[in-house]
């Protein structure tokens, strides 16, 4: 399921993260990779807050719908 859709306060597994190269790297700089933890910790239709590692980030709504986790 898209990480918009994930419920909120759970721990859930990056499963696939459908984005150009150039994106994706961004993504693994800031501990965003396949096979990674990550917990939502709001959405609105705008974008999304998640925890990753040791700290909160903010991302866009559109690049939230493509990182499929389970």
């Amino acid at each position: 399921m898209p990480l918009v859709m994930a419920p909120c306060g759970k721990e859930m597994a990056i499963k696939k993260i459908s984005v150009d190269d150039k994106a994706k790297k961004h993504l693994i700089e800031i501990g965003i990779t396949e096979g990674g933890k990550i917990k939502l910790l709001s959405a609105s239709g705008s974008g999304v807050i998640v925890f990753v590692k040791e700290g909160k980030l903010c991302l866009d709504g559109a690049l939230a719908r493509k990182i499929l986790v389970v």
